[in-house]
């Protein structure tokens, strides 16, 4: 009796341990069945449409006629810098030739017949009449028909070359196009954001048609950017793209904007267009091209938006691409006509003041809408630059507050510039300075710098002279330059 009251707890125990068990390993099934999904989402986000990424021209040809199997073609999506070669295309010249040798900035325009309006011809017209002679020597621009109509290509090329002889033959304009073999398949694909099916075949066309640009223009110059078909530039744009350029030596920067709209103005470095090449590639059926580059960005590790103001490049067109629908879109901080564009050479931005949050020094001193922000400075605080080499300065403009925060200026302040440096690279600050004058109801500007100053500056400061209880924030600090001096 004894041995089977001790045998019937024993067991009953047993059942208790085996039913906790049980539900443990319900609690770790969900657990992991969670984990399993969210993995199998993310991995169906990024290799669904791998097998459109082979660089092999076969399987591109292939791609047009018939879906591919994901599980022969799927590839794994590891790191971008894995796609850094081209994609295996032939592409059509229907006006110019390859490029004699590298430029600065290649522009490149994909278009396709609208059913209203055409304005590609305005687009190039403004291109060339808005850049110097000078500017004209570094650039090069793109044109990709990228229409399946042979008769309106065969048209639009005549327009061009009748229009745009001389800048062909100098060879600044070339016009290329991709025969239809080389799509993918266009029909019966995903319709994500319940678009109609026309809508997504548009755009993903359109992702594929700028794939196909991107991996052409990858080796023509350092530098790349795209615009619309339907887009008015500003007075001498180059000079201002060149002077941003410079401006962010020595930061890590992926797209820089030059427009707020879609896919106009937006930069990159010619050495990742073949990765974005087959990254529009990889998910052409996904969503819009504009979207796709918010991701491609944020992979590369760009996670802000870098965007310059006032805007260099306007939408004009008032059709649309797509069915001829009204777009009526503009980008109010677009100016057209030339404006004064500071030089802000290379140099090492440091301050003792207490930084609020991520505003830190070097956004005062850059080319985009940002600014700094420190908290309530004290009588001797500072914001220091030091160039990187000596220079001979022509005009400065300080401007302190915002619109939201009118208040937090720079009540008491002055500024100072400096020579002979001294330190090591990281510590290196002037041993002189000389006060060029103080703050007014929070701005300084001042011009003829240089006839005021008779040495070559190696420094700037703001200098707080009087403590304030309100924060600071230095919105814009813009620096003119006549040359550069030796040290």
């Amino acid at each position: 009796m004894v041995t089977l009251l001790y045998t019937f707890l024993h067991m009953r125990h047993n059942l208790k341990y085996f039913d906790k068990m049980r539900c443990l390993r319900k609690r770790s099934a969900v657990s992991f069945l969670g984990v399993l999904v969210i993995c199998l989402l993310f991995m169906n986000l990024y290799i669904e449409d791998g097998y459109v990424l082979e660089g092999d021209k076969q399987l591109i040809r292939e791609t047009a006629t018939h879906q591919l199997n994901p599980e022969r073609y799927v590839h794994t999506f590891k790191d971008l810098s894995n796609f850094s070669g081209s994609i295996n295309i032939s592409y059509r010249y229907l006006a110019g030739t390859p490029l004699p040798r590298k430029r600065y900035l290649t522009i490149g325009l994909s278009s396709v017949k609208r059913k209203k309006g055409n304005y590609l011809l305005e687009t190039i017209k403004s291109i060339f009449e808005q850049s110097s002679y000078e500017e004209l020597k570094e650039i090069a621009v793109v044109v990709q028909l990228a229409d399946f109509d042979s008769a309106w290509c065969e048209g639009m090329v005549q327009d061009i070359s009748q229009k745009f002889a001389h800048h062909i033959i100098a060879g600044r304009l070339i016009v290329i196009h991709v025969p239809e073999e080389y799509y993918p398949v266009l029909d019966g694909l995903k319709r994500n954001y319940n678009d109609p099916e026309d809508r997504v075949k548009f755009r993903s066309k359109q992702n594929v048609d700028y794939a196909f640009l991107l991996n052409f223009c990858a080796n023509l110059s350092d530098y790349y950017v795209m615009l619309e078909d339907d887009v008015r530039c500003s007075k001498n744009f180059l000079t201002t793209v060149k002077k941003v350029i410079t401006s962010r030596e020595g930061s890590y920067w992926v797209t820089l904007e030059f427009s707020k709209l879609g896919y106009i103005g937006k930069l990159y470095h010619s050495h990742d267009l073949p990765r974005l090449a087959h990254f529009l590639l990889m998910f052409y059926q996904e969503m819009p091209c504009d979207w796709l580059l918010i991701h491609f960005r944020g992979l590369l590790a760009q996670k802000e938006v870098i965007r310059f103001k006032p805007s260099l490049f306007q939408h004009m067109g008032y059709y649309s691409s797509y069915k001829g629908a009204e777009n009526k879109l503009k980008d109010d901080d677009f100016e057209e006509e030339s404006f004064d564009i500071p030089d802000n050479p290379p140099a090492n931005l440091h301050t003792n003041m207490n930084v609020f949050e991520n505003y830190e020094a070097s956004k005062a001193y850059s080319s985009i809408d940002e600014y700094f922000w420190g908290k309530a400075p004290s009588t001797g605080d500072f914001y220091g630059i030091v160039f990187e080499k000596p220079i001979k300065i022509t005009k400065i403009k300080v401007v302190t507050g915002t619109e939201d925060r009118q208040n937090d200026i720079l009540h008491h302040g002055a500024l100072e510039v400096g020579e002979k440096i001294i330190g090591s690279k990281k510590g290196r600050q002037c041993t002189t300075y000389l006060r060029l004058g103080e703050f007014k109801n929070g701005n300084f500007e001042m011009t003829d710098v240089e006839h005021k100053v008779l040495f070559s500056i190696n420094c700037m400061r703001i200098l707080v002279t009087k403590s304030q209880k309100e924060w600071l924030i230095i919105r814009s600090i813009s620096i003119w330059t006549s040359q550069t001096s030796n040290p």
